[in-house]
């Protein structure tokens, strides 16, 4: 599980290499501080369904180019041409719904290795993601009241469950710029690294996750995503599920026995 492998994509300004069990998804715009582009989003929706297609493949891990931004919001350059219409703004819709559903269908654990600026589309991007490991440095924030625009439904809906209305509120209406500390205080991000160690702590985290049976940890995922649903929608159905198809996989009975046995266990996915 050591051998890299980069995906041929069709444009430079998003990068994704398989590394071990480890998916690397980079924004690779760093003369716009890594703002997210039309093109960038439809390369994004190919890398997370190889990435949920490959089985080897057992963590994913986000992060931006260079060391000023995760992501600074959307490619506003590129507003004039590509958003001008309302044809133009329905064309936009259906590429950032299809990446929605993108990342809705990827039943791997998600980590944002977040520094520099984290704005807008960004912080949307971040919390797309299962975890969060930030730097001391980074900056969070919803800038639409500076730019004329209102942030969609379901991304302030997304910040409105972890900060709660009051501050999701106060976040849309100041546009102003939280640092790394408030966003631990609020729930944006569940870690700061180290000054220097973001990288070295989030691939720690990332390897001992995938170091884990994949079928335990999809299994967790997708159980508490169930749980986060309104009582009405929950597929009860599909948890029970989970909990018999773990208890029936070799990987259970290799844990089982690397235990007795005292030793790591050597986990399949299957």
């Amino acid at each position: 599980m050591s051998e890299q492998e980069a995906m041929v994509l069709s444009t430079d300004r998003m990068n994704a290499l398989k590394d071990g069990g480890i998916g690397w998804i980079t924004f690779n715009n760093p003369a716009r501080r890594n703002a997210i582009s039309i093109e960038m989003r439809i390369a994004l929706i190919e890398i997370l369904t190889e990435f949920q297609r490959d089985g080897a493949v057992r963590v994913v891990v986000m992060k931006g180019a260079g060391d000023k931004a995760f992501v600074a919001g959307s490619d506003i350059s590129e507003f004039k041409d590509r958003r001008a219409t309302p044809e133009q703004a329905e064309e936009y819709r259906l590429a950032s719904d299809n990446l929605d559903r993108a990342y809705e269908k990827l039943e791997k654990p998600l980590i944002a290795m977040i520094q520099g600026a984290c704005l807008g589309a960004g912080l949307s991007t971040a919390l797309k993601a299962d975890l969060r490991v930030s730097a001391g440095d980074a900056q969070f924030g919803i800038p639409a009241g500076r730019l004329g625009l209102v942030y969609n439904y379901q991304s302030l809906k997304r910040v409105m469950e972890i900060v709660g209305p009051a501050r999701a509120m106060e976040m849309v209406f100041t546009a102003r710029r939280y640092s790394a500390d408030e966003a631990l205080q609020m729930g944006l991000v569940h870690e700061i690294a180290l000054h220097g160690n973001l990288e070295t702590r989030v691939r720690e985290l990332a390897a001992t996750i995938a170091q884990n049976a994949p079928l335990s940890v999809r299994g967790g995922k997708l159980m508490i995503k169930e749980m986060m649903k309104d009582p009405a929608e929950r597929n009860l159905d599909l948890c029970a599920s989970l909990v018999k198809e773990a208890f029936a996989s070799e990987d259970y009975r290799e844990g089982r026995t690397a235990f007795m046995e005292k030793r790591e266990p050597q986990f399949k996915g299957r």
